[in-house]
């Protein structure tokens, strides 16, 4: 128990708050650690509200960066905030005992005001704006963002009725004003009054210590809360609530979906055996669909906006929803890959030096052969998430770097012998091959998989598009010859672009994620 556990938090008084409950009772556990307080981009943009910025994770994609970049060792956040697919290599390590779900109004002198025609109600949330005009259709809604107190100075400075919070928020650090009443009747957002904490997959000790502080019962809960907001969204920013809570061996479970203006709205209730739930947020999301809710979604998400960003990369659903309300994205698949059969008599011994630059070429080795076949001395990879994917698959991998002319580079000076094997696709467009024969390092290439191009003609409207590999950039320039904005998600893809466009940019992190902060940016 030597080693001190970093926890990464965003610097709110709340965060904070949160934090420290985390840190205190790993310290009851006997662990050393320490805060690592991190600013994010949701404490930073505050002119808009959360909805309108398009962004779901937007408090915790900082964090994020951190854990994989191994600056913090766990993160603690509000769960309600946080996306429901997490970023690969980072897992859901435990969920504390749930405060309180409700969310609360705070008003000015009285309540009066609620059996008013007109009033005036400031929130930041699409989800409480929607049920508060669907109960108060004449009632006006006005934007809030910001940390909690300085939300509460805004209602305090401003002509307004009332307000909406979090309970959990305001009761936590003690700030909640004697004018203020729960409102029972709005189903909170799911996992609302939660607080999780995420680490590193591969980090057993820090699972081990997290694992002691996980609570059940809320686990259980806001994990049913969070399937039915995932089945449900369908890639579009919805007002959508939900709540389960456990009584007497059953799981009970209310969740809404509602238009944004609040005229629309569709209820479901379900009732199920503590052991008999795990098929309850399909359930509940079938039924809202089918009464409405796939229509009601497909009007939220459509528009008559042009598209002006093209992917050349499918999105999933959860990247989808990380966009700018300014950026109508499309995407599709510009590559197909089809594996290679790899003849057994090029692995008959073992191999020395092994080059692996995609998750492809890992996934055409583990089709052909389990990992005891594939006899190989020193592995050496292009980007984090190959090399996991070698060491889960396949064996330890002796060094990695974020681009193959960066390895081609180390290989020069540490190579161990004259003679590597690079499994590759047939249509190779990186130099590492050309480097080290350069160097006189022979090469021996072994086709693993094809590599074919399957670009579309993109509309006049779009004026970028985001580039995840060389070969997605010359599909795309084989398919069109308009002058775009590229978006690249490395150095080597930006090398290719170059070639082709005049405006080249570069994410900081080679992911997906990271190249849509690059788009969100651009369009801010």
């Amino acid at each position: 128990m030597s080693k001190t556990i970093r926890i990464g938090t965003r610097d709110s008084e709340l965060a904070l708050w949160q934090a420290n409950i985390v840190k205190k009772l790993l310290e009851e556990a006997g662990h050393k650690t320490e805060l690592v307080p991190v600013k994010s981009t949701g404490d930073l943009v505050l002119d808009k509200p959360l909805y309108e910025l398009g962004i779901t994770g937007i408090f915790t994609r900082t964090l994020d960066i951190a854990m994989l970049n191994n600056d913090i060792d766990i993160a603690v956040h509000s769960l309600k905030d946080v996306p429901t697919v997490l970023p690969n290599g980072i897992i859901q390590a435990a969920v504390l005992k749930r405060g309180n779900v409700n969310d609360t109004l705070v008003f000015k002198d009285n309540e009066e005001f609620l059996g008013a025609k007109e009033a005036v109600i400031a929130t930041g949330s699409l989800r409480r704006r929607a049920q508060w005009l669907n109960r108060f259709p004449t009632h006006t809604i006005t934007d809030l963002r910001g940390n909690v107190n300085s939300r509460l100075l805004k209602l305090e400075d401003n002509d307004w009725n009332g307000a909406i919070f979090a309970a959990a928020g305001i009761g936590r650090i003690g700030i909640r004003p004697e004018e203020a009443i729960n409102l029972d009747w709005m189903i909170p957002a799911p996992a609302q009054g939660a607080i999780m904490i995420t680490a590193l997959e591969e980090d057993e000790f820090i699972k081990e210590a997290c694992a002691a502080l996980n609570h059940e019962e809320t686990e259980i809960c806001t994990t049913i809360e969070r399937e039915f907001l995932n089945k449900l969204e369908g890639g579009c920013t919805a007002p959508i609530g939900a709540l389960a809570y456990i009584k007497d061996e059953e799981i009970n479970f209310k969740g809404v979906l509602l238009s944004p203006d609040g005229t629309k709205r569709i209820d479901v209730t379900r009732v199920k055996k503590l052991g008999e739930h795990h098929d309850m947020a399909q359930y509940c999301a079938d039924f809202v669909i089918e009464r409405g809710g796939k229509r009601l979604m497909d009007k939220i998400k459509n528009s008559d906006r042009k598209t002006n960003v093209y992917s050349t990369k499918s999105f999933t659903e959860d990247q989808r929803l990380l966009f700018h309300e300014k950026v109508v994205a499309e995407s599709s698949d510009f590559i197909k890959i089809s594996l290679n059969r790899i003849a057994p008599r090029l692995l008959k011994n073992e191999i020395e030096n092994v080059v692996i630059t995609s998750k492809n070429a890992v996934e055409s080795l583990t089709t052909n052969y389990s990992a005891i076949e594939l006899q190989f001395k020193n592995i050496y990879c292009v980007g984090r998430r190959t090399k996991r994917l070698v060491e889960n698959k396949i064996g330890k991998v002796k060094h990695t770097e974020k681009n193959a002319k960066k390895l081609a580079e180390y290989l020069i000076d540490y190579i161990e012998g004259t003679e590597v094997t690079y499994f590759c696709s047939d249509l190779r467009l990186d130099d590492l091959p050309n480097i080290l024969e350069e160097n006189n390092i022979k090469v021996n290439e072994i086709e693993a998989y094809q590599t074919k191009y399957d670009g579309v003609k993109v509309n006049d409207s779009v004026e970028s598009a985001m580039f995840y590999s060389p070969s997605t950039v010359e599909s795309f320039v084989k398919a069109n010859n308009t002058e775009v904005i590229a978006f690249c998600i490395g150095e080597t893809t930006a090398k290719v672009a170059k070639k082709h466009f005049k405006d080249v940019r570069v994410a900081k992190v080679p992911t997906v994620e990271s190249v849509i902060e690059l788009v969100n940016e651009h369009y801010v």
